[in-house]
């Protein structure tokens, strides 16, 4: 996800610099992707570090 709206960013910029009509507004709500891409990815991560934190734990109980 996060690469396809990476690639929408650049996609979506190239008006600016090329000097073409700029893209519709759809083509922009499809650059929040990576937004969304990067929120998922950091969830993975905190959930992994929380996941090592209980096994952590359990390891030195037991």
């Amino acid at each position: 996800m996060f690469i396809a709206g990476a690639v929408a960013t650049l996609v979506t910029m190239a008006p600016l610099f090329l000097d073409i009509d700029p893209f519709p507004s759809y083509a922009w709500a499809v650059c929040m992707l990576m937004g969304v891409g990067f929120a998922i990815s950091a969830a993975g991560v905190l959930r992994s570090a929380a996941a090592q934190r209980r096994a952590a734990r359990a390891s030195q109980g037991a």
